[in-house]
């Protein structure tokens, strides 16, 4: 919900100290036998007298249009990649005798349309390649003008992330704008429990019940460290030795989540003391 864009904005405006209260925790002020606004906000009065009313990030006005255009930029990105995956399943339904390659290239479709002999799929097939140029002409354009935005309203913190090996502009953009400001986490610890890059544990008398709370965080954040590690990867020798003996004794699974949580420390303290990427230090603290 984004609703409360309006009334923050107002607020600010005319003074008035505005709150914004987290909606995955704020099941506190449920669970009594009659519930109705004048019940709710009694509930949310003695929580925030108390200190416990559970605080969300309300984001600062001048960067939230940029983050929600990128946002929207990857919406489009997925849009296309279901299109594309259509087609191979095309190919695969009609039993075509060559494969057909990475189309999500444009210099790689070629004869494409000439695969397919039935008229009807043809049809079908070039429908979806007429969309998906039309999505990467709009995305082109799109991302040129986010890549100006941010050098004019962060372009050292993009210079920062973006000396991570594997993370280009798109990824440097996602994690800056859906970061904001580090100083806002005090910890490192809090930092990469809101990039999802923790499994909290639920205990009770030293008993472990499992993990929970995995929604809770930023889903755009995980993606992106999760993106990062695999981008990392390629071509790096060191890297991938360290990945190898890490799966050697998690998993490769797991191995690729310590890395991504290790990253995630990394451009912690990256943006907090405004320093570039060091991999011999970023693959010390991953033994």
């Amino acid at each position: 919900m984004f609703s409360w864009y309006w009334l923050a904005d107002l607020c600010a405006d005319e003074e008035i100290e505005f709150i914004l209260g987290h909606a995955l925790y704020m099941r506190a002020i449920h669970g009594g036998k009659a519930k109705n606004d004048r019940i709710d906000s009694h509930k949310i009065a003695v929580l925030m007298r108390g200190g416990s009313f559970p605080l969300a990030y309300v984001y600062p006005k001048s960067l939230r249009a940029t983050r929600d255009l990128l946002r929207r930029r990857n919406h489009l990105v997925r849009k296309k990649s279901e299109l594309v995956a259509h087609i191979q399943n095309t190919a695969t339904q009609y039993n075509l005798p060559e494969p057909l390659g990475r189309i999500s290239k444009p210099s790689e479709r070629g004869d494409l349309l000439s695969k397919f002999p039935d008229l009807v799929v043809r049809r079908m097939v070039e429908i979806d390649l007429l969309t998906i140029e039309h999505y990467e002409q709009l995305l082109d354009t799109l991302e040129r003008q986010l890549e100006h935005l941010t050098e004019r309203q962060a372009p050292i913190e993009l210079a920062l992330l973006k000396s991570i090996n594997g993370v280009g502009r798109i990824l440097g953009m996602v994690m800056l704008y859906e970061i904001e400001d580090i100083g806002r986490f005090p910890r490192v610890q809090d930092f990469v429990s809101y990039c999802r890059l923790v499994k909290p544990e639920k205990q009770s008398n030293g008993k472990s019940y499992g993990h929970s709370g995995k929604k809770i965080g930023n889903a755009h954040l995980r993606w992106a460290f999760g993106e990062a590690v695999i981008l990392m990867l390629k071509g790096n020798k060191p890297l991938q030795a360290q990945l190898q003996k890490l799966a050697s004794r998690h998993g490769k699974g797991k191995a690729l989540a310590i890395l991504a949580h290790r990253l995630g420390r990394a451009v912690y303290y990256m943006l907090k003391n405004q320093v570039p990427f060091d991999q011999e230090r970023f693959m010390r603290n991953c033994t």
